[in-house]
């Protein structure tokens, strides 16, 4: 949701078409990311309730790329302030 914000709030600055797509491309980064790890968890969790290293290492990993990409977008969007 902070994302399509910040999204929103760029669209409506005076910034270049290269910035606003650079935005944007590291905001669909998030969600297909975001997809993926919930994929990831209903997997783990279909396959058993049991605690078992791997399930978690998998899920844990998963979070990792989610917050990998966020950091991305922050990145992005305050480079996209000063372009």
């Amino acid at each position: 949701m902070l994302g399509a914000l910040l999204f929103g709030i760029e669209c409506f600055r005076e910034t270049s078409v290269n910035a606003r797509l650079f935005l944007l491309g590291a905001f669909i980064l998030v969600l297909v990311t975001e997809c993926l790890n919930s994929a990831i968890e209903t997997i783990v969790d279909r396959i058993g309730i049991e605690q078992h290293p791997l399930s978690k290492k998998a899920k844990d990993l998963g979070s990792a790329a989610v917050l990998i990409t966020l950091v991305h977008f922050t990145i992005v969007w305050i480079i996209s302030w000063f372009w």
